[in-house]
């Protein structure tokens, strides 16, 4: 074989590998036959194995539109979009020692992750929050003596150190509040006495009690941040409205507004429609209790 026919080959084979490589991350693309198709992609639900929800487990979903009692707008950029059914997800996970079989796994309208449906030795269905690698028929379990297993919820203090966790309870028995997004995963990084540290997916480090439960693994639909909408339509039956700049507005409008053209801010820096600092303004209270769980704050 020449030299120019092992280097074609050689291409051929890495081609072929990218092809596999695109194939397996979970994103669908189009051909350019609209403008909008060109930049358009969506997730392609390869995890997805079940496609309709758990009736019992569906709950209405009222849309208030970002509007307020009185029927005036409160919420900026909020109406419309497709109707919802809210799947109630058991986040704190309390029936301990008895084994769960996972059914199918789901897509969930109100959130990035998907969620798994799982049905326990006494016959209770649930659904939780799928992490990577969690399929049909294999087996959840909560309580301090389960196995760390993907899946598997117990606390903190029996968890080892370096374990990646998800759904992570503030306080003992409330319910897991912290990384819950597609993709989300936290690092146990040491344990010291009743607390934990905790590298949060934005770098922060945060103390957390150790009788607080967690979930063993990544949460699933990694691939959901690298999804582009590609047309404006799709943000509507998201619910969300359009956003319009406040530097073409009139004075009377925006603090932004006015001034002939293209005109600066005015002001010593950006703000609100209401005049209060906007765009990387820090509101955090000082002194806020919570401040003392804060080891390092995020990146």
């Amino acid at each position: 074989m020449s030299i120019l026919s092992k280097i074609l080959t050689t291409q051929d084979e890495d081609f072929h590998e990218f092809e596999k490589g695109k194939s397996k991350m979970g994103i669908k693309h189009f051909k350019p036959y609209t403008p909008s198709r060109r930049n358009m992609t969506v997730s392609d639900f390869n995890e997805i194995t079940k496609k309709t929800p758990e009736k019992s487990l569906l709950t209405k979903k009222k849309k208030h539109a970002g509007r307020n009692s009185y029927g005036r707008i409160t919420v900026r950029h909020q109406g419309g979009g497709n109707r919802q059914k809210y799947r109630i997800i058991d986040f704190k996970r309390k029936k301990d020692d008895m084994p769960a079989t996972v059914i199918g796994i789901e897509y969930d309208p109100n959130r990035t992750s998907n969620i798994a449906l799982i049905k326990y030795e006494d016959g209770t269905l649930s659904y939780i929050l799928a992490p990577v690698g969690l399929k049909d028929g294999d087996k959840v379990v909560s309580g301090p003596n389960s196995d760390i297993r993907i899946g598997n919820c117990l606390p903190i203090e029996n968890i080892p150190v370096g374990t990646m966790i998800h759904n992570i309870e503030l306080n003992p028995g409330q319910g897991g509040k912290l990384v819950r997004t597609a993709g989300g995963a936290a690092q146990l990084m040491a344990k010291e006495g009743t607390y934990a540290h905790i590298r949060l997916p934005s770098g922060e480090m945060r103390l957390v009690l150790a009788r607080c439960r967690a979930t063993i693994g990544t949460i699933g639909n990694t691939d959901h941040g690298n999804i582009k909408l590609g047309k404006a339509g799709r943000k509507r039956h998201m619910g969300i409205r359009p956003t319009v700049r406040g530097s073409v507005m009139n004075p009377v409008d925006h603090p932004h507004g006015g001034g002939e053209g293209r005109a600066p801010i005015g002001h010593a820096g950006p703000l609100t429609p209401w005049g209060k600092p906007a765009l990387g303004y820090k509101t955090r209270k000082k002194n806020k209790k919570s401040d003392k769980f804060i080891v390092k704050r995020r990146k």
